[in-house]
């Protein structure tokens, strides 16, 4: 009995524009097509090659059996030969793959899947760049504790908190665009890159140039190397999981701050009719999207240290002891950044924000978070700056320590601060302080409006990102 072994990567999470590329029906539609755009420029070039040929083998590209085929490369040994075979007997010709050798085929067909697949995930980046300035547009205003070491630091707003990860998102992006435009492909170069086989078939060296450029506009390339061997080099395909794994640094970020923040009722990743938190406890509402994004981050760490070991790993002119690490982590990496920013854009339009829980907590923790606020207020009344922190210092670990203890019920800094002749500061002074304190954020309004200001020109260069929608997934 044979057991069949899904990808649970591209099942469950990957969307379907995703996993049609990786496809082994859909990788060999377009080892076909470049094949018969491979065919159509050696007959201009001077190859004889029949009309009908060409026009039998655009007629069964789309049929592919792939039984058949693993039964061919059960005999052969070999991928590239048996999808060779196969395409060359249902076509009824021996035209396809002349002066080729197996990289021509299987480099530039998976290089075409990689930038295609960078072009969904640019688009999906700059959907999640707009999403995250809508929501710092929302929370601008929103008092938050702002938290440095998880400790309770200054105040803040939510939307200053969704600009930070909104700024570190579209640094990325801007590397990501670059990549897209300056992508290089390897062309075909031949068993070790030097074009011979298409110099003889050809006959001269400027046709084998040409055909290459041909090749080239075929695949939609805007650049391509001139310089290689068997192989491109493998340390593209560590810049390209890099930026993968960059892309998925601010979404995770996001994720983790809100799962933490859920556990204080703070906010909520979003919680669906019918949904289950605990099979035990039916109280649980888990944020269970936002772990689902920091497992892909972890995934695509992992699939980042298995690319970096091929790079600078090449001998000579280049092997395929490559093969088998590519065949997983190149589109494993891109079923896991396609699944995250779905969830990432999914848990955005969502979630849900619970304002009366954050001003309880921004009111129990104000006097610590006007800290740094009465230490500046005390050096201008004249206290020297050493003093007045090891004063404040002093009454705010034992303000926090009595309040741990239940020896005080509310937080009662203030009246500590007043009293000390070191701080220098009246009563009235400090409670105007501590009632204007929810609005001492800064200079965080502005900061979120040079984010969104930045977003908004994303939109105009890529208009249609605002109206994407991530699929339903599990």
């Amino acid at each position: 009995m044979q057991t069949e072994i899904s990808n649970v990567l591209a099942e469950r999470y990957a969307s379907n524009p995703m996993k049609n590329l990786w496809s082994a029906t859909g990788k060999i539609i377009l080892e076909r097509e470049f094949w018969i755009a491979v065919m159509k420029a050696q007959k201009d070039l001077g190859v004889e090659i029949e009309k009908e040929a060409i026009q039998s083998s655009i007629s069964v590209k789309a049929s592919v059996d792939l039984d058949s085929i693993q039964k061919r490369e059960k005999v052969t040994k070999h991928d590239v030969k048996a999808r060779l075979e196969e395409f060359a007997e249902k076509a009824g010709h021996q035209h396809a793959h002349k002066g080729m050798t197996s990289r021509d085929l299987t480099e530039n067909v998976e290089q075409l899947q990689i930038h295609r697949s960078l072009s969904l995930i640019l688009d999906k980046g700059v959907s999640a760049l707009l999403a995250l300035a809508k929501r710092a547009a929302e929370y601008k205003e929103i008092p938050l504790t702002a938290r440095s070491h998880n400790v309770p630091a200054q105040v803040t707003t939510l939307g200053k908190r969704m600009a930070n990860w909104g700024e570190e998102l579209e640094r990325v992006l801007e590397a990501l665009s670059s990549l897209c435009v300056t992508y290089p492909y390897r062309g075909l170069k031949g068993a070790v890159g030097t074009c011979l086989d298409q110099v003889t078939l050809l006959g001269d060296t400027t046709k084998a140039e040409q055909l290459d450029r041909k090749v080239m506009e075929h695949l939609g390339a805007t650049a391509n190397w001139q310089n290689v061997g068997q192989v491109y080099p493998r340390s593209l395909d560590f810049e390209v999981i890099s930026i993968l794994v960059r892309l998925s640094a601010a979404p995770s970020s996001f994720a983790k701050t809100v799962r933490i923040m859920a556990g204080h009722e703070l906010l909520g990743e979003g919680f669906a009719k019918g949904q289950t938190g605990s099979s035990a406890m039916p109280h649980k509402m888990n944020s269970r999207s936002c772990e689902r994004i920091n497992g892909f981050q972890a995934i695509l760490n992992g699939h980042l240290a298995m690319v970096s070991s091929l790079s600078g790993d090449q001998w000579n002119e280049g092997d395929v002891s490559c093969s088998v690490v590519r065949r997983v982590a190149l589109p494993d990496a891109f079923f896991a950044i396609d699944g995250l920013l779905d969830t990432f854009l999914t848990v955005l339009a969502q979630m849900e924000v619970f304002p009366a829980m954050i001003k309880a907590e921004s009111t129990h923790y104000l006097p610590f978070l006007l800290s740094t606020t009465f230490m500046m207020e005390a050096v201008k009344a004249g206290a020297g700056r050493e003093d007045a922190h090891a004063a404040i210092k002093q009454h705010a670990v034992a303000t926090v320590k009595d309040l741990r203890k239940g020896k005080v019920k509310e937080n009662d800094l203030a009246k500590r601060l007043a009293q000390d002749k070191r701080v220098g500061l009246k009563t009235g002074t400090i409670n105007s302080l501590i009632k204007e304190g929810q609005k001492r954020v800064g200079a965080a309004c502005s900061q979120v409006d040079y984010f969104v200001a930045r977003a908004d020109s994303w939109s105009k260069r890529y208009p249609n990102a605002q109206a994407y929608k991530p699929p339903s997934i599990l």
